[in-house]
């Protein structure tokens, strides 16, 4: 299944593709500050694939805070948070912010409520790695 989204105006897409069914699908509700403040809710499959399409990067925030292991894409434009990445050896791996998904009702488990806080870094990078969508990011 292919499930499309992005920002409001554009400047950042994105696609995730996986076999599970949205109904099935772990839903996460991170307690961070920074998660909370946007009320997201994220999804990833580690056996899935995720496209991030930059379509006007002078508009694109990466925002990077706590350990700054991962860029989290939103719009300096229309504010929207479509995802965060991280890079590993070369690859990417992502969550998808559900909200910034066309179809997000179809997302429609309870959210899981998730606190990385006594995570280290080497922690925080190994679930991510393991967890996280492997992603491709294109700037066109």
């Amino acid at each position: 299944m292919r499930h499309k989204g992005g920002c409001h105006c554009g400047a950042l897409e994105i696609e995730f593709e996986s076999d599970v069914e949205p109904a099935a699908m772990e839903v996460r509700a991170c307690a961070c500050t920074f998660c909370r403040k946007h009320q997201s809710r994220a999804v990833s499959d580690p056996d899935g694939a995720v496209r991030l399409t930059v379509r006007d990067d002078t508009v694109v925030q990466r925002y990077r805070f706590g350990l700054s292991t991962a860029d989290y894409y939103l719009c300096g434009r229309c504010g929207v948070y479509v995802s965060a990445v991280i890079e590993e050896a070369g690859r990417h791996y992502a969550i998808v912010i559900i909200n910034a998904l066309e179809e997000a009702e179809r997302f429609s488990r309870t959210p899981m409520p998730v606190t990385y806080d006594a995570e280290d870094e080497a922690a925080r990078r190994a679930r991510r790695r393991a967890k996280w969508t492997p992603t491709e990011i294109i700037l066109a």
